[in-house]
């Protein structure tokens, strides 16, 4: 178990005149307030914060960064108040202690939302102190260490998942390569436990081997390095188990087939050393092209800076050879952490700050995705580290996506440049939109005001900031046409009632409506009329309830006559949209729905909602998500509903009248009717439309069809 003495130590070691006071004192409250805590390991919850704190003092981190550390469970776990922690250690420790805390009074429908929520606000915090999630990765890390005391397996999977998917990317983007590595080879034995053990024990064979392959390399790299008088630290390591894994996975490889499991790593003292080192290396065994890259001249988003270079090595082997300085060996390892600026104990480096505008960018996005879902694919599409980097015509460099097209370019440069994108070149050269960009291409972008965002943008952008642009803009013109298409419809009925539809529109009356209807504005309401979800009736209808209360307090006569009342009462209607009755509603002509059928409802811009069965397949293929809402029947009204049905059945004498006498037994009416002979055989095609009242009368009618003699298909037509 760490110490508090190891913590105090490892921070005199790299800031000497480091004021440890603020460290002690939250060791000391921390001690008291997780008192008679113990983690699943046996071990007192101390035992926790300790080692969070230590993970931080490891990376160099300031006092206050490692108060907080000690402090990060305290609000979550223990009788400690924010207000308690801002006024004993002050409100920046508070702050980022408060940040790292999870929502836990909060009730969620599902452990996902719950982690969806936690996230969110743990981004939020961390674009205000980017120490928030540096603490929380270094938590979670102790907590990855520790799985194995988890009895429940399916928590520990999902734990591990979780980490996979969002922990290991923060970590990556971050630049923390080290705590990057834990998480996923912790996480993947987790969850591949047969291939991580496979893949172990063939690392693991012949490892004497092995072990002389790296001295023989790395001996002819120092060689080669002191002949030209560049003093180098030269290390080999093996590439990690999940790492071989991926690369078996994504090109279909068997583990003997995998030509670069042991890398080396060249650290010399300058930049230019670097690009020696290289030369020499060249020289030594011959490149292949296509594997240099050069993270020096065009660093990572995530300041990750090296040189990588595949070469033919000794043995006729493919080695891969990494060539750095120290204090990008340090970047590589600690990533943003390298750069933290410990001795003014308070701010980090606004440069090192810019780098990571990526971080504002998760913030911004994440307003524009409500639901929990699709805020946790989104967050995950944006952390992921695939990337192309490319220019714009001044040479700035630009990191998008693997996979972004110029569209993505546009938005990145701005939301204005964006949602003018009329055409773009690359190198000079005019390409369509959804072209894809490569490294090292150079982007210009035409504008135009006449171009606008659209639906077929979505299917090829990449980023995640176009995509929440374009989503808004064209949730915006739909509001915009929806609202105006919702104006005219209530002017028209309020206007047949003597009644202002203007002046009742800005009054607290109509404000009290919207929020009835669960709108926050009138606007809201109004502009859910022009979408369908919603009928003018039903706006009408409250005013009028509202001016009949309003009267029999006040003992007047009902102005209103019976018959406008009765024509806009509210009542039970034939289908209930999303909880709410009296809607503009028509059946879908594709599939037919019926009563009793399971159903869907589309909304169709200005023509209210229509129904269709759950499983047609127009709403399958074609329809936007968006605009799907959920529907049933209600207090049906009488009448038919025509139902098309196709039949197939040996030809012989009678079955016509057999089948159609099935259908007037049951009371139904046959509207159409065709016969045509299969060309290959001896069957009859019976294609027929019947009125039925509900699904419970069409599924006797369909048994009896089915019952006729020689009767071997019956089939409802949805589409």
């Amino acid at each position: 178990m760490i110490r508090i003495n190891d913590i105090l130590d490892k921070i005199l070691e790299y800031h000497p005149d480091a004021d440890l006071d603020i460290v002690e004192r939250a060791y000391i409250y921390s001690a008291r307030v997780h008192e008679g805590q113990t983690r699943l390991s046996g071990e007192p919850y101390l035992s926790h914060p300790l080692a969070v704190a230590w993970i931080l003092a490891t990376m160099r981190f300031d006092v206050v960064s490692i108060a907080a550390a000690l402090l990060h469970d305290v609000i979550e776990d223990t009788h400690a108040t924010y207000e308690e922690v801002a006024s004993i250690f002050g409100n920046e420790v508070a702050h980022i202690v408060s940040g790292v805390t999870k929502i836990s009074k909060l009730k969620f429908e599902s452990a996902e939302d719950r982690q969806a929520e936690s996230l969110r606000k743990m981004i939020l915090a961390m674009a205000d102190d980017l120490r928030v999630i540096l603490i929380k990765l270094a938590d979670r890390l102790h907590n990855m260490e520790t799985l194995q005391f988890h009895k429940n397996e399916s928590k520990k999977k999902r734990i591990a998942q979780e980490t996979r998917d969002i922990y290991s990317p923060l970590a990556s983007r971050l630049g923390i390569y080290s705590i990057k590595q834990k998480f996923d080879e912790i996480a993947f034995e987790v969850l591949y436990p047969e291939e991580f053990k496979e893949i172990e024990a063939l690392t693991t064979s012949n490892i004497e081997e092995k072990e002389q392959y790296i001295d023989k390399v790395r001996k002819i790299i120092i060689d080669e390095l002191e002949k030209n008088l560049i003093e180098a630290e030269v290390l080999g390591r093996y590439k990690t188990i999940p790492s071989i894994y991926e690369k078996m996975l994504k090109q279909n490889l068997k583990f003997d087939e995998v030509y670069d499991l042991i890398a080396f790593r060249v650290v010399v003292e300058t930049i230019p050393k670097c690009y020696e080192v290289l030369g020499l290396i060249h020289n030594l065994w011959r490149p292949i092209a296509h594997k240099i890259k050069d993270y020096i001249g065009m660093p990572k988003a995530n300041m990750y800076q090296s040189l990588h270079t595949t070469v033919i090595g000794p043995y006729g082997e493919r080695m891969e050879i990494q060539i750095r300085t120290h204090a990008m060996d340090r970047v590589a390892k600690t990533g943003v952490a390298a750069h933290w600026s410990y001795k003014e104990g308070k701010t980090v480096d606004p440069k090192i700050v810019k780098s990571f505008e990526w971080v504002q960018n998760l913030v911004e996005n994440q307003a524009d995705f409500p639901e929990p879902e699709e805020f946790l694919e989104n967050v995950k599409i944006d952390l992921f580290p695939d990337e192309v980097y490319v220019f714009t015509p001044r040479g700035d460099i630009k990191n998008l996506p693997k996979g972004s097209t110029p569209i993505d370019f546009a938005y990145s440069v701005h939301t204005d440049v964006g949602n003018t994108c009329a055409g773009a070149k690359v190198n000079s050269r005019m390409v369509p939109l959804h072209h894809k960009l490569k490294n090292g291409d150079t982007v210009e972008v035409i504008t135009s005001n006449n171009v606008n965002p659209n639906h077929d943008w979505l299917s090829f952008v990449k980023s995640v900031r176009a995509r929440s642009r374009i989503k808004r803009y064209i949730k915006q013109k739909d509001k915009e046409r929806s609202l105006g298409l919702g104006r005219e419809m209530c002017e028209k009925i309020f206007k047949k009632h003597k009644l202002n539809f203007n002046k009742l529109y800005s009054t607290d009356e109509m404000t009290e409506i919207a929020f009835r209807y669960g709108y926050k504005e009138s606007e809201d309401l109004i502009a859910a009329v022009g979408y369908g979800k919603i009928t003018p009736r039903q706006i009408l209808n409250r005013f009028l309830e509202n001016r009949e209360e309003k009267e029999e307090k006040e003992g007047q006569e009902n102005i209103y006559d019976e018959s406008a009342e009765a024509l806009f009462q509210s009542g039970e209607g034939e289908i209930i949209v999303d909880g709410l009755d009296d809607l503009l509603t028509r059946r879908g002509k594709c599939c037919n729905p019926v009563p009793g059928d399971p159903i869907i409802g589309y909304i169709t811009e200005g023509h209210g909602i229509t129904i269709h069965v759950k499983n047609c397949p127009n709403v399958k293929t074609s329809a936007n998500p968006d605009r799907l809402v959920p529907a049933s029947w209600g207090k049906t009204t009488e009448g038919t509903y025509p139902v098309r049905l196709i039949v197939f059945v040996e030809d012989r004498v009678g079955a016509a009248a057999e089948i159609t006498g099935s259908v007037s037994e049951s009371n139904a009416n046959i509207a159409e009717l065709s016969l045509k002979r299969q060309e290959n055989g001896n069957g009859v095609r019976f294609d027929m439309t019947i009125n039925v009242p509900n699904r419970e009368i069409l599924e006797k009618i369909l048994k009896k069809i089915k019952s006729v003699k020689d009767v071997y298909e019956v089939k409802r037509i949805k589409s």
